[in-house]
């Protein structure tokens, strides 16, 4: 295949946002799993940080710029070639609300298109999620306002997590938010 970088996520206020938390949220001895990896920014602030770390994305372009960077990269849909048992999950999810004909039928697609209401990513990876978490493992999840902080938050608390907003910034039309969640199935709430 051949690489191409305008093909991959850039570096925004949204990667930079990740990176001040994972940078603030990792422990030395964490298994990390990085989802949707893109310009791999975010990973490549904590290498030599944590025990492990894995990343992975759906655009081939983004997981050969993350091998050049020297990172373990695979290219994945979501959790799929996981079992068990990261300690820290973080994920920039694709959040934006996208209608049919605002698509861009590109690799860059994926890393925008949150479907019609900006939570299709999120709900196809919640369910997955405590399978590839360890109990008491944390995820960090950025959204946007566009996407409907109270929703994910439910979501998220139905599905056994407790969870907080770390950090925040204003943007012009939207709120970016970094939401951290601690697994304890026993919260569960169905």
């Amino acid at each position: 295949m051949f690489y191409q970088a305008d093909q991959i996520y850039p570096v925004q206020e949204d990667t930079l946002l990740l990176k001040k938390a994972i940078l603030e949220e990792i422990k030395l001895n964490d298994n990390v799993l990085e989802i949707g990896t893109g310009n791999a920014e975010v990973a490549l602030s904590i290498v030599g940080k944590v025990r492990s770390l894995i990343v992975t994305d759906i655009n081939p372009h983004a997981v050969i710029h993350a091998k050049k960077h020297g990172l373990d990269a695979i290219r994945a849909d979501l959790t799929a070639p996981f079992k068990c048992c990261f300690s820290l999950i973080v994920f920039n999810l694709p959040y934006l609300p996208t209608d049919k004909n605002e698509r861009i039928d590109d690799w860059l697609e994926f890393a925008l298109d949150g479907g019609p209401d900006g939570r299709r990513v999120f709900y196809r990876f919640l369910p997955s999620l405590s399978r590839v978490l360890a109990l008491g493992g944390r995820l960090l999840l950025l959204i946007s306002s566009l996407t409907g902080l109270e929703e994910v938050l439910n979501a998220l608390f139905k599905e056994g997590y407790s969870v907080e907003v770390l950090l925040s910034e204003k943007l012009p039309g939207e709120e970016l938010y970094v939401i951290r969640g601690v697994y304890d199935k026993k919260k569960s709430v169905k």
